[in-house]
């Protein structure tokens, strides 16, 4: 008589419809009764009765999960996923058994099983195992991914150009880059602040991460959080302690972009934190030393926002440091060949299109055209010609005609860049029918930096 129960068989959260499991067992009934629970929720259960026969099963497909008893005909259930291991095997392993004590587990575990479960179980329990295990899988999957795209990401961290300027701005990041100091990269938005922090952090031969925050995108009651971190019960909703961003950056680089919409308050603890080395979890009673290179940037004048009170003058200082600006596109047109070339290979890779073809009145279009978006709205229209196969010179003029601002440099024409940045921004957040979030982010800017603009317009406006 079988000891195990499948009265009560419990949803499982989510499904697993494109992976698969493999049964090892020699009871027949456990067999039947694990293909059935499992069945709903794998694309593929196969069962088997012995290592041998799992062995064949392996041969002719993959399996995400192995759930194995013990104790098997011949070869037992440890010993076979040990062999695994040895060989390369990477599945992971739920062991079952109805015969425990602490040598078999610490058997299995040193084969690397994922869980442990005593026989008689019910359905509830395996299936609850089973969902771990898989939620396990998952994340080390999206972790390895995130690695992959890291390190194509900083594959490609070079800054593209060859003029005089952006030659000089490479050349004082590989200088600044290998020492502690605070730097703080001004210029317009799109301009690439973040990709030359990467760089800084790339060549600082720091061993930590490089974690970025946009200061603008998070609320001020919940930016302390998201920085320094909070102990449970903390505040209304903090159910659990929480590390913050300096804790992730511990022994690596925090790049705060858009430091100037940091509110006041917020900006007094910053400063403590960069003049002490300390962070405070909210909630914490005790201060945790931290090893943080900072990286700010901003779009703003931080000179003029400290003039105003918006901005705190002490921090200013404290951050300035060493100053980057990162010229507009504008004033980099000679840099426009390469960035055609660096991405449109690019592009066509990602988005598996075929390099096209593009001449002189392509370029000129380009370097003809004022770029109120900087390199940022560039790549997005090259992309576009990828998209649309259409050259440069066709999705500029289109672009033209349908309100776009495609005003050439230097022209007798010409509208102020105030004027030019106005309509490009109206344009995008029309496209997002007025949704103002969605506009921010295809901008680049924050939602705050988006209303502040609005306002100035309407007020503008008004008076006109």
């Amino acid at each position: 008589m079988l000891a195990y129960s499948d009265a009560e068989e419990p949803s499982v959260a989510s499904s697993r419809p494109m992976s698969s499991v493999l049964v090892i067992d020699d009871e027949p009934g456990m067999r039947h009764f694990l293909q059935k629970i499992l069945a709903p929720h794998f694309a593929l259960v196969e069962t088997a009765e012995d290592a041998e026969a799992a062995d064949a099963l392996r041969q002719r497909c993959h399996f995400d999960l192995l759930i194995s008893d013990i104790r098997l005909p011949g070869k037992s259930g440890v010993e076979w996923v040990q062999e695994l291991r040895d060989q390369g095997g990477m599945e992971s392993v739920i062991f079952i058994t109805a015969h425990a004590d602490l040598d078999t587990a610490i058997s299995a575990l040193r084969a690397g099983a994922a869980d442990f479960i005593l026989k008689p179980f019910r359905a509830d329990q395996i299936l609850a195992s089973v969902e771990r295990c898989m939620d396990r899988i998952k994340v080390n999957r999206e972790n390895f991914v995130l690695r992959r795209q890291e390190a194509r990401m900083y594959d490609s961290l070079d800054l593209v150009g060859n003029c005089d300027v952006i030659q000089s701005v490479c050349e004082i990041i590989k200088r600044v880059a290998p020492m502690p100091s605070t730097v703080l990269i001004d210029g317009e938005s799109g301009t690439g602040k973040e990709l030359a922090a990467r760089a800084i952090h790339r060549w600082s031969g720091r061993s930590g991460s490089f974690v970025p925050i946009n200061c603008g995108a998070i609320s001020p009651e919940l930016l302390e959080s998201e920085l320094f971190g909070h102990q449970k019960g903390a505040f209304t909703g903090a159910h659990q302690a929480r590390d913050g961003l300096f804790t992730y950056a511990d022994g690596g680089t925090l790049f705060l972009d858009e430091i100037g919409e940091m509110p006041l308050a917020m900006q007094a603890k910053l400063l403590r934190v960069l003049e002490s080395r300390t962070i405070r979890p909210v909630g914490a009673n005790k201060e945790i030393p931290v090893d943080v290179r900072i990286v700010a940037a901003t779009n703003r004048d931080l000179h003029d926002e400290v003039e105003a009170g918006r901005f705190r003058e002490d921090l200013y200082y404290r951050l300035n440091v060493l100053s980057i600006r990162m010229p507009a596109l504008r004033e980099r047109v000679e840099d426009i060949p390469a960035l055609t070339s660096h991405f449109m290979t690019s592009l066509s890779n990602e988005l598996g299109v075929q390099l096209p073809h593009y001449g002189e009145r392509d370029l000129e279009a380009l370097r003809s055209y004022s770029w109120p978006g900087n390199v940022r709205e560039f790549k997005n229209v090259i992309e576009r010609c990828l998209l649309l196969n259409r050259s440069p010179a066709q999705c500029l003029a289109l672009q033209a005609a349908s309100g776009a601002t495609a005003t050439p440099s230097g022209g007798g024409e010409a509208r102020v860049l105030a004027d030019v940045e106005k309509q490009h921004i109206l344009r995008v957040l029309a496209e997002s029918d007025g949704n103002k979030s969605e506009a921010a982010r295809c901008l680049g800017i924050s939602r705050k930096t988006l209303e502040r603009k609005l306002q100035v317009w309407a007020r503008e406006d008004g008076q006109a």
